[in-house]
């Protein structure tokens, strides 16, 4: 009997979900992307999970879509914009938008649409043996995945075009350097390293922190003007919150703050 392709676990106030093909690397046909959409539900609908992790089983974290789930010897050929449309632009868009922060542990090869989604969580962390490979080009196509959005804004323009169009493996300490991820660490202290981080953004102000995302990615678009003026509402809003009163109360007594669960969407 096969293994289930997605692993959930809850840890305290947080939860790790894990991509479990390891004999395929972890790479996407439709059983896994339903399991994954049913996890990030259940994450979604736990009023006490109020932070995520994700990583891959084995030796990669995920290597994109199964390609033996393609069939191109014949004269048919894939509707790649229904699979696009059907399962990875949902899923990219979902993490975006979790009411909670999110971490990606990448212990592995991130290949393909596996290397752009794990840049779509709010913070990344690598083990120092894996690589980003945007691999497109190898197979005549392009990033998905929001590869051509994510590239640009965090690696700039020229890398980008290098990472897509040469299909070259991209270390993680490199990856760091370009500021494509928050971290390489030490693989032995990969897991560790990310429970601790998520550890600690499950115990913050969680409304404040997916505030942080969304201001972030909205000053993408924004002039200063605009930006100023989001920051005001935003900030009047988080400033009526009990969560800024007990930062404010913890810091003058000198201790820890106690921030309450998260707050709904």
């Amino acid at each position: 009997m096969e293994e289930a392709p997605i692993l959930s676990a809850t840890r305290g106030n947080f939860r790790v979900v894990t991509l479990n093909r390891p004999q395929r690397l972890n790479s996407f046909n439709e059983a896994m992307h339903a399991a994954l959409q049913a996890a990030l539900d259940e994450a979604e609908r736990d009023p006490q999970c109020r932070a995520l992790l994700v990583t891959g089983a084995g030796r990669g974290f995920c290597a994109g879509q199964d390609l033996s789930d393609r069939n191109v010897s014949g004269g048919d050929r894939p509707d790649l914009g229904r699979t696009i449309g059907t399962f990875y632009n949902p899923l990219v868009k979902r993490i975006k938008s979790l009411p909670f922060p999110t971490v990606c542990a990448v212990n592995g090869v991130a290949a393909g649409a596996g290397a752009n989604i794990a840049l779509a969580f709010d913070i990344v962390l690598a083990a120092r043996s894996a690589n980003f490979i945007q691999a497109f080009a190898k197979i005549a196509l392009i990033p998905d995945s929001g590869g051509t959005w994510f590239l640009p804004k965090l690696a700039g323009a020229a890398r980008a075009r290098g990472l897509a169009m040469l299909a070259e493996p991209l270390s993680a300490e490199k990856a760091e350097s370009w500021g494509l991820i928050w971290k390489a660490v030490d693989d032995a202290s990969l897991m560790s390293e990310a429970v601790k981080i998520c550890a600690q953004l499950a115990s913050g102000p969680t409304e404040a922190l997916v505030s942080i995302r969304r201001a972030l990615e909205d000053a993408e678009t924004n002039t200063l003007d605009e930006q100023l003026e989001l920051e005001r509402k935003v900030q009047a809003g988080l400033g009526a919150a009990d969560d800024y009163a007990e930062g404010v109360k913890a810091f003058m007594e000198k201790r820890a703050a106690n921030f309450s669960a998260r707050k709904a969407k």
